[in-house]
């Protein structure tokens, strides 16, 4: 039986948990013949190299890829259309077809806190997850700012009473990811209060020390773990139906 190939593409992307996520998945439903790799690339060009795979059937793009993978795709459906960003990848009968499952994986987070769904909310970073991030708020017609460094609001502006009047935080950036775990974004915590919900999309560390320092001032905090999985399980939705 032929093998039925999946993977990941990304850049410095070893610590991964979607490898071993899948690996798992394949085992507890007794597919021997699926195999989940990390395609660690360094330029967007190289991924013309993984297309050619025989029996590649699906794959995950992460940073910083999810918006240069799309110029290599056949087809996106129209939430990745109007996201602008392709995190999911189906291939059948050699057409490559972008999704977006971030924007299902953040919507499941949002959730878990709806009371915060009456405030507006602060958006760090501007890439690939935060434009799924946005999608989300708009469906919610829940308002927003942007912050990043080309923004007009950004880390060297921004300050405690602005953040104070946005009890929704959502850190997009890479900054603080293993191993790299001292890592934080220059942000005036002191605008932090009990009222707000900080959700950082980085899941490796757990707490990331943007997350510890939110907490220190009493905010409800989530990581990206649950985002994770939900994303993960609808890629494999996906790849199932396509």
């Amino acid at each position: 039986m032929n093998q039925s190939k999946f993977g990941l593409i990304g850049k410095n992307i070893s610590y991964s948990f979607s490898k071993k996520y899948f690996e798992n998945k394949f085992e507890e439903l007794g597919l021997k013949n699926h195999s989940y790799n990390l395609f660690d690339i360094t330029e967007i060009q190289k991924v013309t190299d993984i297309f050619k795979l025989e029996n590649l059937k699906g794959l995950n793009v992460t940073i910083p890829y999810k918006e240069l993978i799309i110029q290599y795709l056949d087809d996106l459906n129209e939430e990745a259309q109007e996201i602008g960003a392709v995190n999911c990848i189906s291939i059948k009968n050699r057409i490559k077809k972008g999704f977006n499952t971030d924007a299902f994986g953040f919507e499941k987070s949002l959730l878990t806190q709806p009371k915060s769904l009456e405030y507006p909310a602060l958006i760090l970073g501007n890439g690939g997850a935060a434009k799924a991030v946005k999608f989300i708020l708009e469906k919610y017609n829940i308002p927003y700012q942007v912050v990043s460094r080309k923004t007009e609001l950004n880390f060297e502006n921004l300050n405690k009473e602005i953040v104070k009047e946005h009890k929704i935080i959502i850190q997009c950036t890479p900054v603080g990811t293993f191993p790299n775990v001292d890592d934080c974004l220059s942000f005036p915590f002191a605008g932090i209060t009990t009222e707000h919900f900080v959700i950082d999309l980085i899941y490796n560390p757990p707490q990331t020390t943007f997350l510890k320092n939110a907490c220190e001032n009493g905010a409800k905090t989530l990581n990206g773990q649950l985002m994770l999985k939900q994303q993960a399980e609808k890629a494999w939705e996906i790849w199932n139906l396509t």
